[in-house]
């Protein structure tokens, strides 16, 4: 199969097209994570046919059963592990786009299991590398790892696609080697492959991420009494956004695969340099947004990188993509979902009209 079609040179399309997505079928691994409920939602507003595979939501509230009803999906539910019942989802679904988002996503958590955290970060991205093998209805797949790929040198620059990749915590390690992985295939089984490239995206905020010892989780945790706030590493940066930012980059890099564009192995995704900011004052931002202050205390973890930024130049060359929302708009609309759910809202119509105004 190989590399298809002609170069689509300066994509102009900021917003995915529906005419592309409207009844193509799309197989998205981690429909029951943060990032793919509030995907398999966009997909539907679009108007493709998903086929979501994944471990079951995590106990306690979750976005995945909240959007559930109003998504336009099959589920199965098992682990991207199991190599021969994802590759026979793939033989049975024929779809034309991947999009592979499942991961053991949270640094603690490889702390905790490091074994765990390779298997199903590496292992589970070769399992579906090999399962696209040879299907010829695939026109493009793509991987979701994170900005933690990047060997961090704490010189204060900006990650660009080319920079050296590294990871000195299992989580970033694994994420890095799925990396290796992805660019190993791609020149080593060309000819049985889709188009194939990486994503890169920062810290994300919004509404419905409900994951222990994510900062957002935990400030709502402490918002609504369930919990006292303890930070990690205050004093941290990141390149925080908004999901429905990052999202829309993805599905926009996804059709530029599928319609030829010209190779771009890997793309970032991340915020306006003037939007980084620390731990503190997203704290500050979200204090403001509901209105009130939150105590915390400060327990020390180990070791994270001290600053995360990335420079997203390449995808606004490439795709057209910049971000909708700037640092006060994200924390604001990820504030705005977190009132609603507290105070019984209809999740469903609220997280409906967010994607709609994030597509228009």
């Amino acid at each position: 199969m190989g590399h298809r079609g002609s170069p689509v040179e300066n994509l102009a399309v900021k917003q995915p097209d529906p005419n592309f997505w409207r009844g193509r079928t799309v197989l998205l691994t981690g429909h029951t994570g943060f990032k793919g409920a509030w995907l398999a939602l966009m997909l539907t507003a679009l108007g493709a046919e998903t086929i979501g595979v994944s471990l079951p939501p995590e106990p306690g509230p979750a976005l995945f059963p909240i959007l559930q009803p109003a998504m336009r999906l099959a589920h199965h539910e098992f682990d991207i592990r199991d190599a021969a019942r994802l590759r026979g989802t793939v033989l049975a679904s024929r779809p034309s786009v991947v999009l592979h988002l499942a991961a053991q996503a949270l640094v603690p958590r490889g702390f905790a299991d490091p074994a765990g955290t390779f298997e199903t970060n590496l292992t589970g991205t070769i399992n579906v590398l090999e399962a696209m093998r040879g299907v010829d209805e695939i026109d493009a797949a793509l991987i979701i790892t994170t900005d933690k790929v990047y060997r961090n040198l704490a010189d204060g620059k900006r990650f660009r696609e080319h920079d050296p990749l590294g990871g000195h915590d299992p989580y970033s390690a694994s994420k890095a080697a799925a990396e290796l992985a992805v660019a190993s295939w791609r020149s080593s089984y060309s000819a049985e492959l889709p188009e194939l490239a990486t994503a890169r995206a920062g810290n994300v905020l919004g509404g419905g991420d409900f994951a222990p010892t994510r900062i957002v989780p935990d400030l709502v945790r402490a918002w609504t009494g369930a919990a006292p706030l303890v930070l990690r590493h205050p004093d941290a940066t990141r390149p925080w956004q908004h999901v429905l930012d990052v999202l829309r980059g993805y599905l926009l890099q996804a059709e530029y695969l599928a319609l030829g564009g010209e190779a771009a192995p890997a793309l970032n995704f991340g915020p306006a340099e003037r939007d980084e900011s620390s731990v503190r004052d997203l704290i500050a931002g979200f204090e403001g947004a509901i209105g009130t202050t939150l105590d915390w205390s400060h327990q020390p973890a180990p070791a994270e990188a001290t600053r995360l930024a990335l420079d997203p130049d390449l995808a606004g060359r490439i795709l057209g993509w910049h971000p909708r929302f700037d640092r006060t708009r994200a924390i604001a609309t990820t504030a705005a979902w977190y009132a609603a759910w507290h105070r019984g809202a209809d999740m469903r119509t609220h997280s409906l009209n967010d994607v709609a105004e994030s597509l228009s």
